[in-house]
This record gives structure tokens, C-alpha cells and sequence, in this order.
């Protein structure tokens, strides 16, 4: 493989935060952006080469995409895998992850089914096409997660039914009293959340050490970087992830999230087929980030290291608003001011409640104490208010 510089052109279907990021990250390697992405002026607009306005499933806005660079790939799930195989065909350039693994990973049952019969440890499940499917899997495992099988994220589309009871309300509120198309998840008495970013490269696969994921109402808070548990269990989070990358094909980078049972068992929840929320903290956090590795697999190029540089936190900053308006930040002195903290801002116009509008970075010496360097990267990321 001859590779110079400038390099080729990505296009990437998704202009938000990590679209930003991935823009960031390919700028160095000689690599120029184009973003398509509905909203004029998206976050990754700023760094990107060019924005195409258009939506997800434009298949008009999809093709100019790719008539424009040397290969596409996403950073949201809403692209549309026909539209995508359908350019990728007409201009001759690759796509990565495939239309195939996006449209599996699109649906989570066909997720679970797909692990499932890949011998890949889940949550035990059932498809739930009416209300009396939810109310069998609530009398059978008690209390399950009900989850739309399509379009969910950021715990948005699931909802917990713990009786029988509640199976239409429970319908109603994900979106789908008339016509469900859901997953009904057995509640899973978990020690901690986990997670792994894998990355398939050109013959290449590497992941990057565990970390261990906060939620607080199914939101995403903080990635403790390594994960607070024993080597076993890292160690078997590690076989799992590359179960999981087994299973799937194209190259890229792929958030894998998983639950830590008190037994010291992985099981599977969801995956990503991009950069992930719970892999920001490799920014500052390993050698190279996820957004530089995903960009170098789906060019096909060669990975970089995944080492951990050093204990790293990473703290989403969410809207804390009761209202949409405009997004002005204050208290940034003080991440400013700390030594090892980074602030991300993802230069979105406007805040709402819980939205995602930045993040704090901050690492550590060898052998300092992770809980601790949790608690003050809270602080500072408390810290900040909007005005």
C-alpha cells in the first residue's frame, strides 16, 4: 500500500459532534472532509472541507456525497443502507461499516437475533409485535426494557414495564400503540456498564481498554478509563468485543456496549456501528483516538495504537435548561485553568434539555486513583452553567 499526503477525500453521512470530531481527527493525516448533513451550519461544518445539505435518506444528496470523495461512510444510524449501497455502486466507492451491518444493527432485534446466534452472550429477550407479547415476556422475566426495535438512541424510544398492566401505556409511549415493532429485554441485575471500541481495519482488528459507562436516566454521564473492575473481567469484555467484531463486517470503528453481571459475566446491550459517545475519552486518553481510527479503517490504511496513554475521565456536558435557546457557556475558566483537563465544545447554536453540548476530558499520572479523578472531572464539569 503506497499512502501520501494529501490523502483521499471521506464522505461522511452526519454533521453533528462526531462528524466534528472524525473531521478533526483526519485533518492532520492529510485527509479532507465533506459532511452531509440536514441542518445548514452543522457542528462538524466548521472543520469539515464542505457541508451538503440534505437528510439522511436523500438518495439525490447521498449520491453527490459520494461523487465528491474517495469513500463514505456515517456517524449516525438514521443513514439509510440502500441509499448508501446505491452510491456506493453508481460512483464506484466503498462504504464503511457495510449497508449490511448498518441495516442490522438499525434494528435491534435483528441485532440480538444476530448475536444471539453467534454464540455472543445477551440479555435474554423477546420480539414484541403486539401487547400481549409484552405482557408474556413481563410474566416471564418479571420486569424487561421495553425498546423500539428502530430509531432509538440516547435511551430515547425505551421505557422499563414491570407489570403486565402497563403494556400499553408502555406501547404508547415509545411510539408504537399502533403498530409495535419492539424488543422486550429481561432487566439485567448488572454490577457496572462497560464498554469497548473495536476497530476492523484491512486484514487488522485492535480494541481499545474497557471503560466503565455512568447513566443517569438512560443518558450517558461519564467514561471512567480503565474500567473500575478486576483483569478477568476486562479480559473477557476484551473476547467479547472481538466476538461482537466477528460477527460484523465492513471497517471502522464500533462501539460495543456491555453490562458486567456480579457474577463477573459480559453480556451484550447495543452496538454502535461509528464512534461512540463512551470512546471520547481516547482523544487525549490513547494514542490514537477512535475518530483517527476510524478514518484510518475505513480508508483502509493501517490502525494506530490503542494504548492507554493514562487514567482518563471523560464528562458529558448536557443542556441543563428547562427550555431551547440560544447555547452560551459559562465557567469554562476553570477547565482552563486545571492541568490534563480538555474541554470539547460541539459548537451546537442552541441548548435544550439533556442535550449533548460538550465534553470534559481529564487524565491522570500512573497509579492515581480513578474514583477520585472521577469525582473532580465531575466538579469541573458541574462547574459550567448556561447562561
Amino acid at each position: 500500500m503506497t499512502i501520501t499526503v494529501p490523502g483521499p477525500t471521506l464522505g461522511v453521512v452526519g454533521g453533528g459532534q462526531l462528524g466534528r470530531m472524525l473531521a478533526e481527527a483526519a485533518a492532520p493525516l492529510g485527509v479532507e472532509t465533506v459532511v452531509l448533513d440536514p441542518t445548514p451550519d452543522c457542528p462538524a461544518a466548521p472543520v469539515a472541507r464542505d457541508q451538503i445539505i440534505g437528510d439522511f435518506d436523500d438518495p439525490e444528496a447521498i449520491g453527490r456525497l459520494a461523487e465528491r470523495t474517495d469513500a463514505l461512510t456515517y456517524e449516525i444510524e438514521l443513514a439509510d443502507p440502500d441509499h448508501l449501497a446505491a452510491a456506493s455502486d453508481d460512483a464506484g466507492v466503498p462504504v464503511h461499516p457495510t449497508p449490511e451491518t448498518l441495516r442490522t444493527i438499525q434494528d435491534k432485534y435483528a441485532e440480538k437475533e444476530m448475536l444471539s446466534e453467534a454464540g455472543v452472550p445477551v440479555p435474554d429477550y423477546h420480539r414484541v409485535d403486539s401487547a400481549a407479547d409484552l405482557r408474556a415476556a413481563v410474566e416471564e422475566f418479571g420486569a424487561v426494557m421495553l425498546k423500539a426495535r428502530m430509531g432509538g438512541y440516547d435511551g430515547r424510544g425505551n421505557v422499563p414495564v414491570r407489570s403486565p398492566d402497563d403494556a400499553e401505556a408502555a406501547l404508547a409511549e415509545i411510539g408504537m400503540a399502533d403498530d409495535p415493532a419492539a424488543l422486550a429485554e429481561t432487566f439485567v441485575d448488572f454490577e457496572r456498564e462497560l464498554s469497548v471500541m473495536g476497530v476492523q481495519g484491512d486484514g487488522e482488528v485492535c480494541t481499545f481498554p474497557v471503560g466503565e459507562n455512568v447513566h443517569e436516566a438512560e443518558i450517558l454521564r461519564e467514561t471512567v478509563v480503565p474500567a473500575r473492575t478486576d483483569d478477568a473481567v476486562a479480559e473477557r469484555a476484551q473476547t467479547v468485543a472481538r466476538d461482537v467484531l466477528d460477527t460484523l463486517s465492513g471497517r471502522g470503528v464500533f462501539g460495543i456496549e456491555l453490562f458486567e453481571t456480579p457474577e463477573g459475566e459480559i453480556l451484550v446491550n447495543e452496538i454502535a456501528p461509528r464512534p461512540h459517545n463512551s470512546g471520547h475519552w481516547s482523544i487525549e486518553g490513547a494514542v490514537a483516538s477512535q475518530f483517527e481510527q476510524h478514518a484510518r479503517a475505513v480508508l483502509g490504511w493501517p490502525l494506530g495504537s490503542t494504548r492507554l496513554r493514562a487514567p482518563t475521565v471523560s464528562a458529558n456536558v448536557l443542556g441543563t435548561v428547562d427550555e431551547q435557546r440560544p447555547a452560551e457557556l459559562a465557567g469554562v475558566e476553570a477547565v482552563l485553568e486545571r492541568e490534563a483537563a480538555h474541554l470539547h465544545w460541539y459548537g451546537k447554536d442552541d441548548v435544550r434539555p439533556l442535550r449533548k453540548m460538550g465534553h470534559v476530558t481529564a487524565t491522570a499520572e500512573e497509579g492515581d486513583d480513578t474514583t477520585a479523578l472521577l469525582e473532580s472531572t465531575r466538579d469541573l464539569r458541574d462547574g459550567l452553567t448556561f447562561r
